[in-house]
């Protein structure tokens, strides 16, 4: 049987996260600072506020743009929590945790090994949005995960 997925008009061909912040260029600023993003372009009404904004962080594009209440277009806002979290797979957690607090997120949880082969934390960006920051510590199979799994929830 053919496992490979057939390419129709249907098909997705790519997938960007898209944020919605309280403050687009302070949240690219951010982003620059705390996790080397890299500004590709930026589309900016004459009042001001960002429309489309695109950075890249490693092979990913993210996109992002000011809130736009009027088109029903809102940041996350507390206590409902983030709207969205974004996974880096990064070289070193521990310093990119660090980095990330230096730049003004909030460490949600520490850097710690994890029962599937990674160490990784939580940070949550000054704009309501939670960055989950991970690299390998273990390469295994999910068989294994989901053993380890199963014996964690055990107690």
């Amino acid at each position: 049987m053919n496992d490979k997925p057939k390419r129709t008009a249907q098909a997705v061909h790519e997938m960007y996260p898209y944020l919605t912040v309280g403050d687009a260029g302070a949240a690219i600023e951010f982003y620059k600072r705390a996790f080397g993003a890299t500004e590709l372009f930026r589309l900016t009404e004459p009042s001001g506020r960002i429309g489309h904004a695109e950075l890249k962080l490693g092979p990913a594009t993210l996109m992002i743009s000011d809130e736009f209440p009027e088109y029903g277009i809102k940041a996350p806002k507390e206590p409902n929590g983030p709207g969205v979290r974004i996974h880096l797979h990064v070289a070193n957690v521990d310093s990119l945790t660090q980095q990330a607090a230096d730049a003004g997120g909030t460490v949600i949880m520490k850097p710690t090994d994890q029962f599937y082969g990674e160490r990784s934390s939580r940070v949550r960006d000054p704009f309501g949005h939670e960055w989950l920051l991970g690299h390998s510590i273990e390469e295994m199979s999910p068989e294994e995960m989901q053993r380890r799994y199963t014996a964690m929830m055990k107690g």
